[in-house]
């Protein structure tokens, strides 16, 4: 998921690609997104870019005409710039291509005047991203880690009383309410750095910290501390008093990210290889990995720490799987994709054997078994009762018949 310096490293890309280029006509807006229209209509316009924790906003503004400064676009907007905040979701990211190498998954697109066109994109195959025309910072996002750092600081460290620090320090770090712009990844990383347990108490961790930080003075930032190992008392303790800064970690972390360039974040090459080699602890080889009390996964080395969730289990890492076409929205290829799955159920459901019925519960199959040798027994018994029925009608019915008939014929000699 796009982090802080993603989302930094995001508005300097748009600012690079887009710096001189006019652009004109309606915001497209894809199909099958649910987010806004973009009603804004312009003949020229420029945009820029900046971010916030993880928000970037992007501006729209009007140029106007050299032949009537006050002309008004067919939308009425000339003299109006709108301001369209984003949120990158999962996957969410900017590109800049010509009009003919629009990424499919271009959920909002932005047309220059040049011809052939060329177009700036925001791009989200999976569709967790959103955009919000003529909005506004969110107002529940906090200060942002790396650019707003003194109000960042006094934000969390005025707030400690709050329920929110009663949980363990990395569930409170992805809370942005204080810490606008901590992801996953960068929580792993600045705990690792400071050789913090993951679970431990957020308060414990951040109550010994000074509102004012040195490090603006020329200290060095800490980046270790005591042996975990210690009981647990004396852990607490040597957290307070050797944790080093968190929060100057939460800063200075996120801008060696950023520090990396476009290696970092390039839609272009898509190379992640100078971001995968800084990375000490997420998805690292040798680290520990468990599902924090909201399912995240956190990754640490050592000592999870008192508050890990009970019988937490490390989630199974899966393998990146390799870029399919799944996500292509398309009519033509609905309607194929559409064909394909009805085809392939009919053939599975004639292939399919009948589906099995639940297992019965063991006292039911002894009493079906019981029952049956029970009828079982009864049959045979009945079987045999009628075999010596007939035997003795067979022997007795005769010898009777005889006498019957005999005295008859006495009765009728005897008259």
């Amino acid at each position: 998921m796009p982090e802080g310096p993603e989302l930094h490293l995001a508005s300097l890309y748009v600012n690079k690609m887009c710096d001189g280029m006019v652009f004109g006509g309606t915001v497209i807006k894809s199909e099958v997104s649910k987010c806004p229209e973009v009603a804004f209509t312009c003949d020229s316009y420029r945009i820029t870019a900046t971010s916030r924790g993880k928000e970037v906003k992007l501006t729209l503004t009007p140029m106007k005409s050299d032949d009537d400064g006050n002309r008004r676009s067919k939308g009425g907007q000339a003299d109006q710039h709108m301001d369209i905040v984003f949120r990158f979701g999962m996957s969410g990211y900017f590109r800049f291509t010509s009009e003919e190498e629009v990424p499919k998954h271009a959920h909002l697109r932005f047309y220059t005047k040049e011809k052939p066109r060329r177009v700036l994109s925001f791009v989200d195959t999976r569709r967790f991203g959103s955009w919000q025309p003529n909005g506004t910072w969110q107002p529940d996002r906090g200060p942002c880690i790396m650019f707003e750092y003194k109000s960042f600081r006094e934000n969390v460290l005025s707030h400690l009383s709050d329920r929110a620090f009663d949980r363990p320090i990395c569930e409170v770090l992805l809370n942005q309410k204080y810490f606008n712009g901590i992801g996953n990844y960068l929580r792993a990383e600045i705990l690792y750095r400071l050789n913090i347990p993951p679970f431990v108490c957020a308060r414990d961790v951040l109550e010994g910290l000074q509102l004012e930080d040195e490090f603006e003075n020329g200290k060095p930032v800490k980046d270790e501390i005591a042996d975990t190992k210690t009981p647990e008392r004396a852990k607490k303790k040597a957290i307070k008093r050797e944790a080093g800064d968190v929060l100057r970690l939460c800063h200075t972390v996120p801008l060696e990210v950023v520090n990396l360039g476009g290696k970092g974040y390039d839609p272009e090459k898509m190379d992640y290889s100078a971001f995968e080699a800084w990375l000490r602890c997420y998805y690292v080889d040798g680290m520990k990995s468990v599902w924090d009390h909201n399912g995240r996964t956190m990754w640490f080395k050592g000592d999870p720490g008192p508050m890990a969730p009970k019988d937490s289990k490390s989630p199974k890492i899966k393998k990146r799987a390799k870029k399919d076409d799944d996500h292509d929205y398309t009519d033509k290829k609905k309607v194929a994709k559409s064909m394909k799955e009805s085809t392939t159920k009919k053939r599975v459901v004639k292939k399919e054997p009948p589906p099995k019925e639940n297992p019965p519960h063991p006292k039911e199959v002894v009493s079906k078994r019981r029952k049956a040798e029970k009828t079982q027994e009864e049959t045979q018994q009945s079987e045999t009762k009628s075999t010596a029925r007939r035997k003795k009608s067979n022997s007795v019915e005769p010898a009777a018949g005889k006498e019957r008939r005999s005295g008859r014929v006495t009765r009728k000699n005897s008259k």
